[in-house]
């Protein structure tokens, strides 16, 4: 029986399931840890479950030298120093799959409520700005026609071009990898900044790397027309904030969807006076079911590790 040390409670039965078999300690204040308080909370823990807002770094693997696995409540893992878990020895996963159809749904929820300006919409009625229809009125941009860029062509940016085709939107997509597109009618850009003026819906759903930390900056969203609209998905360090809140309130871009944040919860304060941001609080894989499954993936390759089994979902040092 080992111990394991979750930074939050889970939803789902996977915390039972797993208290079957091994001794689990579980955090429950509202703070997230930092690294020290991490660490000392992880201590002699064989596994640990945290969610993608605790910072896993080289001061818990150096501190924690029983951890076997750190099974990540999430896709993304930029939260967990990859190098330091390898060279600890410790085996990080994720929970891919399982999220895919419900971030790709959020995804068209904010290309909807931003296009079709749908939030502003429904601000003005309350505050007792509609007064009857006219041909004029509140006019938004259309989707029949538009083109879909998609920045990162993985599981749930492949999802979000299949919901195209029914809006009669178009798809171009930019990847390192031009097959990621196979099976899709998708166009795609090997050069990011020949596509940008191209598109109407920009979506991203790219890794954060070193390489996409601001990839949607001053100079890119320049290259946007003034019509188009940005939602981002994916992780919010990949898009300058500052600079996005500029653009949109100069009129150089039309609006913006976001899900995520650069330094989330804080959202920066030049976005909240916008009506045409459309602004979530990381909803993307939030519907009952979904965060249930991802907590069981978790549980899962935890039991799977520490068993002695490969893990069901490894993450290793790649793109």
């Amino acid at each position: 029986m080992a111990d394991v040390a979750v930074t939050y409670p889970l939803p789902g039965d996977g915390l039972e399931r797993l208290g079957r078999e091994h001794r689990v300690r579980v955090y429950r204040g509202e703070e997230r840890l930092a690294a020290d308080a991490l660490a000392a909370f992880t201590g002699a823990a064989e596994a640990l479950i945290p969610l993608v807002n605790d910072t896993v770094d080289e001061v818990v693997f150096a501190r924690c030298p029983h951890l076997k696995v750190v099974a990540n409540v999430g896709v993304g893992v930029n939260n967990i120093d990859l190098g330091a878990a390898a060279a600890a020895g410790v085996i990080v996963t994720n929970t891919p799959d399982v999220l895919t159809e419900a971030t790709a749904d959020l995804t068209w929820a904010l290309i909807l409520a931003v296009v079709r300006r749908v939030v502003e919409g429904d601000r003005l009625l309350r505050a007792g700005g509609f007064t009857g229809w006219k041909p004029d009125f509140f006019l938004s941009g259309d989707l029949q026609g538009a083109v879909l860029g998609i920045v990162g062509m993985g599981r749930i940016g492949r999802a979000v071009a299949r919901r195209a085709a029914p809006f009669g939107v178009g798809v171009v997509f930019h990847d390192p990898d031009p097959a990621a597109g196979e099976g899709l009618a998708a166009r795609h850009y090997p050069d990011l900044e020949a596509m940008l003026p191209d598109v109407d819906i920009l979506s991203l759903h790219c890794p954060l790397t070193g390489a996409t930390r601001h990839l949607l900056d001053a100079r890119r969203l320049a290259l946007l027309k003034p019509s188009a609209v940005v939602i981002n998905t994916s992780r919010g360090e990949v898009i300058d904030e500052a600079a996005l809140a500029d653009a949109l309130r100069a009129g150089r871009l039309a609006g913006a969807g976001l899900d995520v944040f650069e330094f989330e919860p804080r959202v920066h304060p030049d976005l909240l006076p916008l009506s045409q941001a459309v602004l979530l609080p990381h909803l993307g894989s939030g519907t009952r079911r979904t965060r249930a499954a991802m907590a069981s993936l978790a549980v899962d390759n935890v039991l799977a590790v520490l068993a002695g089994r490969p893990p069901l979902t490894p993450v290793g040092l790649r793109r």
